[in-house]
């Protein structure tokens, strides 16, 4: 994954040009990466929520030129975004998956948009927002691993009801969002633990696939 923000804690400001982007994207599947996952919209604690319109100023060159590449041919290209906007303008221009950190509560209209757009789609774990992730009452947790998969399919169910199918999602538990290191550590070594108690609400989505986005 890569961010095209000024700000993002790890990589923030050294992509935003195309040809920075593209350089990085050619080293990363030098590396063996199958999956390309570009964000505009900087996901740390308390950053500026931008607007659909930066977002998709930001992400458009660089998602044509990536998809352009030869290098990109069989590889998966998946666009981070909570705007259904910005989902579905990447999807037109030939993005595979779409990557929302919020789970659909960000952006009413996520779910519907996502359904009529049948491409896969990643549902994160997140309490609050990107202002209020980290407040104290966000990060308490009796079971981090019950209440990680008890929230998550709360909004995956509802975006099963709203069209999309549970074979078309992918559950990401989202270590540091709304989590303490402590948190962290539970539910990575906790993973079978959310998938069973996941598994035990829908047989279906038992079966979604976990991805973990350590940063």
């Amino acid at each position: 994954m890569f961010n095209l923000t000024p700000d993002r804690f790890s990589d923030g400001g050294t992509f935003q040009s195309v040809d920075a982007a593209i350089s990085q994207v050619r080293s990363m599947i030098s590396e063996g990466a199958d999956m390309i996952d570009i964000g505009a919209q900087s996901t740390r604690p308390m950053a500026s929520r931008i607007s659909v319109q930066q977002g998709l100023d930001r992400l458009t060159p660089v998602l044509e030129a990536v998809l352009g590449l030869p290098e990109a041919e069989g590889k998966i290209v998946s666009v981070d975004t909570f705007y259904s906007e910005v989902a579905a303008e990447a999807v037109s221009k030939g993005a595979h998956i779409v990557n929302d950190a919020s789970a659909g509560q960000l952006d009413s209209n996520m779910f519907k948009v996502i359904a009529d757009l049948k491409v896969p789609y990643i549902a994160m774990h997140m309490r609050g927002d990107l202002s209020t992730m980290k407040n104290s009452e966000n990060l308490q947790y009796d079971n981090a691993c019950k209440q990680v998969a008890s929230e998550l399919y709360l909004k995956v169910g509802e975006a099963e009801i709203l069209g999309i199918p549970a074979w078309r999602m992918i559950i990401d538990p989202g270590l540091g969002f709304s989590k303490n290191r402590e948190h962290n550590l539970e539910i990575l070594m906790g993973l079978p633990n959310i998938q069973a108690e996941i598994g035990r609400k829908s047989l279906a989505l038992s079966r979604a696939p976990i991805l973990i986005g350590p940063s």
